[in-house]
């Protein structure tokens, strides 16, 4: 008998995308139960998306737990009785085959307690593949590289495992910046992670991204992550990446002084990161909205 699959999708204020988002996951080729829970947060629920009938159900609650995503993620993991549990964006689309093929590759790997895939990432009518070479993800891999295909969107988690081992997510991250990694990290302490070497997720930028210009947010985000995981001291290249971000970040904000001094300690640590390259140019006057958007055109970001 097929595992039964719980997909959580948090929601706020994106009704269309979120239309397409649950019609990409109502077409899963998947034999199995597919239950989506829509979690709306700080919004009201739309009861007319609830579907009770056949293996595509879709369930409707309102976040019960702190506001943001971190919330609206737990809400909907506490409320689910799935063997395994999805996270999907209300912006993001599933290709057909995902959670099929996921299955196959937990069926196959019983110590692994969850996969990824690769992702297609859609910006301003450019789709970009990201597919990374090593299908294995471990916690040192994720101290060195954020590793941009361990996409939230992604996720293919055995339920027992999260719950009673890895932990909810973190919802005392600051403004809810970078808590899908901080969960990564915590994650891969106990289990490596397993990506299906395909891109199975369109995961869609734009404009409207909750943290595109929240620059203070990212900053206190990061400076959490490294509170929590002294490990980074003992990675110069996963280090030096996080304070090239937090740099670019001061840049963004006009604090010239602090993006400089920070840029300077990232080169320091790796002589080609280049986040503290970009930070001096935003530091020296470069638009920072330019900057961010042709990274978002070649699939990258800050």
């Amino acid at each position: 008998m097929s595992p039964t699959v719980s997909t959580i999708v948090a929601t706020r204020d994106r009704p269309e995308l979120l239309r397409e988002t649950l019609a990409a996951i109502d077409a899963q080729d998947y034999e199995g139960e597919i239950t989506t829970i829509v979690v709306f947060d700080q919004t009201d629920p739309d009861l007319d998306l609830e579907v009770s009938d056949g293996n595509r159900k879709v369930v409707v609650v309102k976040n019960d737990r702190k506001p943001g995503l971190q919330g609206a993620r737990n809400t909907g993991i506490l409320g689910t009785d799935g063997d395994l549990i999805a996270f999907c964006d209300d912006d993001d689309v599933w290709e057909p085959t995902k959670i099929r093929r996921q299955v196959d590759v937990l069926n196959s790997n019983p110590d692994v307690h969850f996969v990824g895939s690769g992702v297609t990432v859609a910006y301003e009518g450019e789709n970009v593949e990201r597919i990374r070479d090593d299908s294995r993800v471990t916690f040192t891999d994720l101290l060195r590289s954020r590793v941009f295909e361990a996409h939230p969107s992604t996720f293919l988690m055995r339920r027992a495992e999260l719950v009673d081992q890895i932990g909810l997510v973190d919802e005392d991250v600051p403004g809810g910046y970078g808590e899908d990694y901080e969960w990564l990290l915590r994650a891969t302490r106990i289990t490596d992670m397993l990506l299906v070497p395909a891109a199975l997720v369109m995961v869609r930028w734009h404009t409207a991204s909750f943290y595109a210009e929240r620059w203070q947010m990212r900053i206190d985000g990061l400076q959490y992550i490294l509170d929590r995981y002294p490990e980074f001291s003992s990675e110069p290249v996963g280090l030096a990446r996080i304070k090239g971000q937090m740099a670019y970040a001061k840049a963004s904000l006009g604090d010239r002084k602090g993006a400089l001094k920070l840029a300077a300690e990232t080169l320091k640590l790796n002589k080609a990161e280049g986040r503290a390259v970009l930070a001096m140019l935003v530091a020296a006057g470069v638009p920072s909205p330019k900057v961010v958007s042709l990274l978002q055109k070649r699939g990258n970001s800050i």
